[in-house]
């Protein structure tokens, strides 16, 4: 008997040549190599073969089918290569790569510390968590004034401890000393600051004091329940309002660089200055409240053990986000608190 394995061969090799996707090789390894394909029709008829004849078969049907095997496998990996390149269009634009985006907020805060910094100010930071005594009663609003009114507070529980951590560093403590009271809550200014660095730093010296500061209100358009103060204050043997004077104008004519501005001051009320002061600024045909200031009360520099006979200084404070909002035309506070890309992204 014969096996015509060679047209087998013939009609495999010209379908795998013409194949070119994976469902082709797929049906000639059925048509050929599977259990009822070509090949296994030709080994089932071995039976109808002598022993002689097999030896001799079998071995030519074993090395067709690794051959063609072989070849299904090569021809499609090659495909599998060439498909992968060609998967590949050159002249198609790249996927874009979003840059990420710096705050608003902290874009005008590093603005405004390189200012002070121009100006030989030093940037000191606090705690947020603040206890009364350093809130309050240091800044010549004790316990029942009426003054207090003028912040609503976030009181928390006290802590049995008589220190409070450092906001960026919780292996350094602030210590409570002349604490008359151990109430903690939210700082509602950056002025605790002002006996903080007293009490540990002589005169003379100018600082500034960037943070957070929270306030128990109803949020609208311009005004949030935490928001962002710049405190400012320079201590020294003969500082005038003069200087304050100068210092401000220097910082709003540099931060708002390229603008007609123009400056007023009239007599306000702090209780931690005397006498105090807010200042106007005209911008674009408006007059904007920027800032409260005045010089250093008394008590606060006995508070912080300094004789008042011997050193003067100014203070004032003013928004960061107030700032922001002015520069860029934002007319809404709560934007910078959205979390919203579409605004961040356009600074």
């Amino acid at each position: 008997m014969k096996i015509d394995g060679e047209s087998v061969r013939k009609s495999a090799l010209e379908e795998i040549k013409k194949a070119s996707i994976p469902q082709e090789f797929e049906t000639i390894r059925i048509k050929y190599l599977g259990r009822k394909g070509a090949l296994a029709a030709l080994f089932g008829s071995l039976k109808d073969f002598t022993l002689e004849e097999r030896r001799t078969v079998g071995p030519k049907l074993q090395a067709l089918k690794n051959e063609l095997e072989e070849l299904v496998n090569k021809k499609q990996e090659t495909r599998d290569k060439r498909q992968g390149v060609s998967d590949i269009d050159l002249s198609a634009p790249g996927k874009r790569v979003e840059r990420g985006h710096l705050h608003p907020l902290t874009l005008v805060e590093r603005e405004i510390r390189k200012i002070f910094l121009g100006m030989n100010f030093s940037i000191i930071e606090g705690p947020e968590v603040e206890s009364e005594y350093y809130n309050f009663d240091v800044l010549n609003v004790p316990a029942n004034h009426p003054a207090r009114e003028m912040w609503d507070t976030f009181w928390l529980k006290p802590r049995p401890e008589k220190s409070e951590f450092h906001p960026n560093d919780p292996n350094k403590t602030y210590k409570l000393a002349n604490v008359s009271t151990h109430k903690l809550l939210l700082r509602t200014h950056t002025s605790p600051m002002q006996v903080r660095y007293m009490e540990t730093h002589k005169p003379p010296f100018q600082i500034l004091v960037p943070g957070r500061v929270f306030r128990y209100e109803a949020t609208d358009a311009s005004h949030e329940t935490n928001f962002y103060q710049l405190e400012g204050l320079m201590v020294g043997k003969n500082i005038t309002l003069a200087n304050f004077k100068f210092v401000v104008e220097e910082f709003f004519k540099k931060f708002f660089a390229g603008q007609k501005i123009e400056f007023r001051y009239r007599p306000s009320y702090f209780p931690f200055v005397e006498p105090g002061l807010e200042v106007i600024v005209k911008l674009e045909g408006k007059w904007l409240e920027m800032m409260g200031a005045g010089m250093v009360h008394p008590n606060v520099f006995e508070h912080a053990g300094y004789n008042p006979r011997d050193w003067q200084g100014f203070a004032f404070g003013m928004g960061l986000d107030r700032l922001a909002m002015v520069k860029h035309k934002i007319p809404d506070i709560r934007l910078f608190y959205s979390g919203d890309l579409r605004f961040i992204r356009q600074f």
